[in-house]
């Protein structure tokens, strides 16, 4: 099959919504042949290079850019991004409908931004549109809010309210109202697509490991010593959540125990004073930014990842833990409520601060007393991920559902037939 993938940020070797872009399209052109849209910026010469090292027979790159304003992006700023990303998906239609002439598509897919409130105009092509996984329809419960400080409560006021005028662009609601399928990554969002007039969606995270990360994860030991280690792993930003994870870690009092956290960020000096103001900054060590090598080194040492997030789409941190061989904390919410499950970690109930964290407390308490669970669950991790989050799995995925939107007129076999790749709704 012939297939158009719209791809705004494609970069090898990254991860976020670059990697999304490129591992996507690789792994389909393994089963058909693969026309990617994606800008030429930075990320041409990687896509260049990385193809001349590892050709991929089926797998084609169109570059281009928005006419007169294509430089928009390079301010680096949110909002010129988003009107960059906007106007680049317009240009993106008429550079589709010519290639559609010439080559004859069957299917197009709009892989990044991963984001449902913007519009793809492919939708208007004439042959079916797989849109997403798209997410970005989660948010922080206002309960969780007062502990914001002002700058993070304007960011969350605005986050929403860009979203909502996004829901009110026509084009995005022809979007959702012409494609064959919409994928979002978590259950929230899905809602909102659905309100858009989207009659086929199905929940499927955007977050994927390849085989060689699922083996050197896979092969990480698993510490054997005292004191026991819990970590984290991400920018510090207030929605991370991790002022959760200090108050949740202080609460479990766990004398013998550690807190590592890696990232850096605006909210690594309240972290480090919070931290000692709970009287547990002798037990927390914070790393800063490493390297991946280092990052896998201090995982190997740690034998569960608490990540307290308030509203992730996806949450790659979560699976890399899960196939480490490590359960994870998290809160139920978002793509990490996705994707661990009772068997793999466990989900704290989000109704207010101070539940979340007492039943995050209790959980770091019965995984610090018992080796056992900590294995238990770092098995079913390690086999949850290999049954449904690598990225052959995706692969396979995409390449069975195109057959089936082509041959399911009213496209509602597409949710039908791959409940055994598809993640379900987590427990």
């Amino acid at each position: 099959m012939k297939i158009l993938m719209s791809a705004y940020s494609c970069e090898p070797g990254r991860g976020s919504e670059p990697g999304v872009g490129w591992n996507t399209a690789r792994e389909v052109a393994h089963h058909h042949e693969v026309w990617v849209l994606t800008r030429p910026d930075e990320s041409k010469d990687a896509i260049e290079a990385e193809l001349a090292s590892n050709p991929v027979l089926n797998l084609h790159f169109i570059y281009f850019n928005v006419p007169f304003i294509g430089w928009l992006w390079q301010l680096n700023q949110s909002g010129a991004m988003q009107i960059h990303y906007y106007l680049w998906q317009i240009q993106a239609y008429f550079v589709a409908r010519r290639l559609h002439r010439q080559i004859g598509f069957d299917v197009a897919h709009h892989i990044t931004f991963v984001k449902y409130s913007s519009p793809c105009f492919l939708a208007f092509l004439p042959i079916p549109l797989v849109w997403g996984p798209v997410g970005g329809g989660e948010s922080a419960p206002k309960a969780f809010w007062r502990d914001f400080n002002w700058q993070n409560r304007i960011y969350e006021a605005l986050r929403i309210l860009w979203r909502s005028i996004g829901e009110l662009d026509p084009f995005t609601q022809l979007t959702a109202q012409r494609c064959a399928i919409a994928f979002t990554t978590t259950e929230d969002t899905a809602k909102r697509v659905r309100k858009l007039g989207a009659s086929s969606v199905q929940c499927l995270s955007e977050s994927s490991l390849s085989q060689t990360d699922v083996q050197q994860l896979g092969q990480l030991p698993l510490p054997d010593t005292k004191p026991v280690r819990f970590i984290s792993i991400a920018r510090l930003l207030h929605w991370k959540g991790f002022h959760l994870g200090l108050q949740a870690f202080a609460k479990a009092n766990l004398t013998d125990a550690e807190y590592w956290i890696l990232g850096d960020g605006p909210e690594l000096q309240r972290l480090k004073q919070l931290a000692k103001n709970l009287g547990v900054a002798h037990q927390v060590k914070f790393w800063g930014y490493l390297p991946r090598e280092q990052v896998l080194a201090k995982l190997s040492v740690c034998s569960a990842l608490i990540h307290p997030s308030l509203h992730d789409s996806g949450g790659w941190v979560c699976l890399e833990a899960m196939a480490a061989g490590r359960p994870v904390v998290c809160l139920n919410l978002g793509g990490p409520a996705q994707q661990v499950t009772a068997k793999t970690g466990i989900k704290a109930s989000a109704d207010s601060p101070e539940i979340a964290t007492q039943e995050m407390a209790i959980a770091l308490q019965t995984l610090a007393k018992s080796a056992a669970a900590r294995v238990t669950m770092g098995k079913a991790g390690k086999q949850r991920v290999a049954e449904l989050y690598t990225l052959n799995a995706k692969g396979h995925l995409f390449a069975h559902l195109y057959t089936n939107v082509l041959q399911s007129p009213d496209f509602e076999d597409c949710t039908i037939h791959l409940p055994q790749i598809v993640p379900q709704k987590a427990g």
